[in-house]
């Protein structure tokens, strides 16, 4: 793909709003682990926010490697569009296991539809779907561990 200043600026939007959803999910992740009781599930919830954070690098990286600055990131409209972690909040207050389960899943599922999305929007160069399919797929793994502890 050959970029011009419009497709740069495609995909930097693009990127900037995967990144905006893991911020979300690293927060929302955080969160979680601060009310859940389970040691377990605390440590989980911990591990997932890191590896959030790592996605957030290594998508930052892509934009500066497009000579774009990520000081002012997260702010695209696919972030905008679902701040679904931050809506769900609410539901960790109460410190109940299943309504912090049920909370994540919704945020996971969220993060998935706008990870298809930017995968179908074709966008990204070949190294970015490289690594935006890389995370949607670790982002689907985790959503399914998350939905067999609901059970």
């Amino acid at each position: 793909m050959i970029h011009t200043d419009e497709t740069t600026k495609e995909t930097v939007k693009t990127l900037e709003g995967l990144i905006s959803i893991l911020e979300d999910g690293k927060l929302g992740y955080t969160d979680a682990a601060q009310h859940v009781e389970n040691p377990a599930m605390k440590t989980d919830f911990l591990e997932y926010a890191r590896e959030r954070d790592l996605f957030i690098v290594e998508l930052q990286d892509q934009i500066n490697k497009l000579g774009k600055s990520t000081d002012n990131s997260g702010g695209g409209p696919l972030g905008a569009l679902h701040r679904t972690w931050i809506d769900i909040k609410s539901a960790f207050t109460g410190g109940d296991a299943e309504a912090i389960i049920n909370a994540c899943i919704t945020g996971e599922e969220a993060a998935i539809e706008k990870y298809k999305k930017a995968l179908e929007e074709n966008h990204l160069e070949q190294d970015q779907v490289y690594i935006v399919s890389k995370q949607l797929n670790s982002i689907q793994n985790t959503l399914s561990q998350i939905k067999m502890r609901a059970n």
